[in-house]
């Protein structure tokens, strides 16, 4: 059974006011009064309603979080960011799973709005118009972490993408390498085409060198097709001799690929990843990457929406946090 404020209020024989007093630290209660009502509290269990006392005060301190795939380590490293900085502004989060479906996406963005919370930070790899429809629409404020929205209307945390590409395209330019391979997610996706794939052509039309289909090859960011790039890769008319790759986990498949047909990295292939998750260090060699600072894109989200949850002034709602290369073992 559920023990309701009227429950306490009753066995304490005071009124429901007193006990709300209680529950939310108000000063004016008498020490006695204070000290029956938190052991009545106590003896019956009772735990306050957050979506009552949120109707009330019209502030629940919780966050949604709509997240992909959170057995993706990308969105962990990123979910632990936002987690940690909503516990120091004491919020609680509802973490959803949408599995990069759209319309998953728009029922659980509804879905928590209806459970009334003060704020959304989202993650999702295709924003389209009905989201960013649905966004303004909103209630609360939301913020897009590690996501692109062409419009720039929604507040959003990222890296370059297009510039991070372009370095290191440049990088293995520098190094006299002319076939270069570029394993990238998904391609309905805005981030990998108009940002990352822009990135790859610009370095080599830059360097002069011809842009070559059979060099490209879209996976989905498993290890799977990493795998099966590798092998696509080994069809091309240029073989590579260098690879950037557009996540961890698919680095992963395009090395293991590699080694199992016989090949050594970084002899035979140099491989640029693009999260600097733990993945990049758990396998061997270590993988060269683009530090993309996944946690700080999540706390900086998230603090992001608590000042916009506050009412906070905010000097800038397009946040775009810096990235570099860290050099490792799959590069020579």
């Amino acid at each position: 059974m559920n023990i309701t404020i009227y429950d306490v209020a009753r066995e304490a024989n005071v009124s429901m006011a007193t006990v709300s007093r209680v529950v939310n630290g108000n000063p004016n209660v008498k020490p006695v009064t204070r000290k029956k009502v938190l052991e009545v509290i106590d003896r019956l269990g009772y735990r306050p309603n957050a979506v009552a006392r949120g109707l009330a005060s019209k502030k629940t301190t919780t966050v949604g979080v709509i997240i992909p795939d959170i057995s993706n380590i990308f969105f962990a490293e990123l979910a632990r960011g936002i987690e940690d900085i909503a516990t120091m502004y004491k919020y609680n989060i509802i973490l959803s799973n949408s599995d990069q479906n759209k319309e998953k996406e728009l029922h659980l963005l509804n879905t928590m709005l209806g459970k009334q919370v003060d704020g959304i930070v989202f993650m999702g790899g295709n924003i389209t118009a009905d989201h960013v429809e649905e966004f303004e629409k909103s209630p609360v404020p939301i913020v897009l972490a590690g996501s692109i929205e062409e419009s720039k209307k929604i507040p959003s945390v990222n890296i370059d993408y297009e510039e991070a590409v372009f370095d290191s395209v440049s990088e293995f330019i520098e190094k006299g390498h002319k076939n270069i391979a570029f394993v990238v997610g998904p391609l309905h996706e805005p981030k990998n085409t108009e940002k990352k794939l822009n990135g790859y052509k610009r370095a080599l039309q830059e360097a002069e060198i011809p842009y070559k289909e059979d060099l490209v090859v879209e996976g989905d960011y498993t290890y799977d097709s990493g795998l099966e790039a590798f092998d696509k890769l080994l069809e091309a008319s240029d073989k590579p001799t260098a690879i950037l790759v557009g996540a961890d986990e698919m680095a992963l498949g395009v090395v293991h690929g590699a080694e199992d047909k016989g090949y050594q990295i970084p002899e035979d292939f140099e491989v640029i990843t693009s999260d600097n998750t733990r993945l990049s260090l758990m396998v061997r060699p270590q993988l060269t990457t683009v530090v993309q600072p996944l946690y700080d894109i999540g706390a900086v989200s998230m603090r992001l929406l608590t000042k916009l949850m506050n009412k906070e002034k905010v000097s800038e709602q397009i946040v775009v946090l810096p990235h570099r290369i860290e050099h490792r073992q799959s590069t020579k």
